[in-house]
């Protein structure tokens, strides 16, 4: 990734054979103007393919579960997200999600509902509790954006753990990835490896 201000882009193109690109913005953006924030992200990575878009203006179609995809660009699939000082978005050829969160105190009724009973003893066995839950939210929930439900799902049949940077998974049609920015915030990323869309 690369970091360069619009205020602090971080900025990848994961393989250069494979047509995907990620960008994440550092900027503090009053909680109302995240959303615009986020579509400024993604006009930047059309922009680096050539596309031109604009929000409110660009047709864009939704799927049943409100997923939104380019009417006029149906190969080309992104997903965007936004917290407290974090904005993030994706582009690629393959379905995908991405999600981000500060590092901060998790809300242990989210681990009761949301996690697996694996994921729980991981949180329970570690002294970096918020740091761990915020990496495995994020899984989940690029996953469910991946796949275009949103978090409806059953997020505690999805489950994730570590095995040093290697993220391991029971989902077997997804390939993921993790960052973690200045030890601050969590950026995770999931791309569908099937072909469903």
């Amino acid at each position: 990734m690369i970091i360069v201000p619009i205020s602090d882009i971080i900025l990848e193109n994961i393989q250069k054979e494979v047509f995907k690109l990620i960008i994440v913005s550092l900027k503090k953006v009053p909680k109302k103007e995240q959303g615009d924030h986020a579509h400024l992200l993604l006009k930047t990575c059309l922009e680096k393919k050539g596309i031109s878009y604009e929000r409110n203006k660009t047709p864009v179609t939704r799927n049943s579960h409100g997923k939104p995809s380019l009417t006029e660009f149906p190969d080309i699939k992104y997903n965007l997200s936004h917290a407290d000082g974090v904005t993030a978005c994706m582009i690629s050829d393959k379905e995908c999600g991405i999600d981000c969160e500060g590092i901060r105190d998790y809300r242990p009724n989210v681990i009761k509902r949301a996690f697996s009973e694996n994921e729980k003893i991981l949180l329970e066995n570690t002294d970096e509790k918020n740091l761990l839950f915020f990496r495995l939210w994020t899984l989940k929930e690029a996953y469910v954006k991946a796949i275009g439900i949103g978090i409806s799902y059953p997020l505690n049949t999805v489950e994730f753990s570590f095995d040093g940077n290697k993220i391991l998974s029971n989902i077997t049609d997804c390939s993921f990835k993790q960052y973690i920015i200045k030890n601050s915030y969590i950026v995770s990323i999931c791309e569908r490896t099937d072909n469903n869309d």
